[in-house]
């Protein structure tokens, strides 16, 4: 594993584009549904959207204390998710970069997370064996899912 993350052409085999910037091992990575957009998560304890058409990071999402070990954008790719190793997720504003929410309630890693389809739910799953659903729009937690 190393700091980067690659775009490759798959037709042809060759690489378009490094992003480099991470100062740790990226681990998790998610493009938005227009392809437009790369979230990266890494052990640097940081995400960044990149703009996959000029390479260039677009947001640095800084605020976790701990590796960040999930990402995922939404399906309209207003709002991105990160979950860390600190034991919380981060619900970000992809425009501005801005944190929105910290999600708090585990009691171990994050290793998950995951919106559902409409946007309007997010869940969360960590190692202390909860998964945890949470509503976009008012961060309240709606579920707790023991046993997981």
């Amino acid at each position: 594993m190393d700091s980067t993350a690659r775009l490759w052409d798959v037709e042809c085999g060759q690489e378009i584009c490094t992003f480099a910037g991470h100062e740790g091992e990226i681990v998790a990575l998610n493009f938005n549904t227009d392809g437009d957009l790369l979230l990266t998560g890494s052990f640097d304890n940081t995400a960044r959207i990149w703009d996959t058409r000029t390479g260039e990071c677009a947001r640095l999402l800084d605020g976790h204390k701990a590796e960040i070990s999930s990402t995922q954008f939404d399906f309209s790719g207003e709002y991105c998710v990160t979950g860390s190793i600190d034991r919380t997720a981060k619900l970000w504003d992809t425009a501005s970069g801005k944190c929105l929410e910290t999600l708090r309630g585990h009691n171990d890693e994050v290793f998950d997370v995951s919106f559902n389809s409409t946007g309007t739910k997010l869940v969360t799953a960590s190692a202390d064996a909860v998964a945890r659903v949470y509503n976009v729009m008012t961060s309240a937690c709606t579920a707790i899912l023991l046993g997981h």
